[in-house]
């Protein structure tokens, strides 16, 4: 009864997550595509830069919502580690612009970039969490059946 509680609460944690990374891309999308490019000036960052980063939100947003409406564990549970490294290669990225376009990025552009990092990458640390404790429960559930 509490492992089926527990994977209970995975499916829900990671639909969740998923949700939460989905609408967060879509909205690093719009900013990153529409708002930054218009606002170039203030934030110094070139817009062929700023379409680069905005697609890849795009195919996250896409991703996330096929995995939201997956039902199988273990699918999900890939899924769910797919979304996190892809955000911290994402993010990756995302520095490594930055630091090629050093000189043209003002202070507003760092600030944009910085804490776009940070709620990824906490954002990818709680999915790989989650991921952490579904495999926790199921070699803990194995090993019940492993003692001779």
């Amino acid at each position: 009864m509490e492992l089926e509680q527990e994977a209970n609460n995975f499916y829900k944690n990671a639909k969740k997550l998923f949700f939460i990374d989905g609408v967060g891309a879509i909205l690093s999308a719009f900013l990153l595509g529409f708002v930054l490019v218009k606002l170039e000036s203030f934030f110094g960052i070139p817009p062929s830069a700023l379409y680069i980063l905005a697609i890849f939100p795009i195919f996250f947003a896409i991703f996330d919502f096929y995995s939201y409406q997956q039902k199988d564990e273990n699918k999900i549970k890939l899924l769910l580690k797919g979304i996190a490294m892809m955000n911290l290669l994402y993010s990756l990225l995302s520095i490594i612009l930055a630091i090629f376009h050093y000189q043209t990025i003002t202070f507003l552009g760092w600030i944009y970039i910085i804490v776009e990092i940070i709620i990824i990458v906490v954002l990818a640390f709680f999915e790989l969490k989650e991921v952490k404790k579904l495999n926790n429960q199921n070699s803990t559930f194995f090993n019940l059946f492993n003692h001779t």
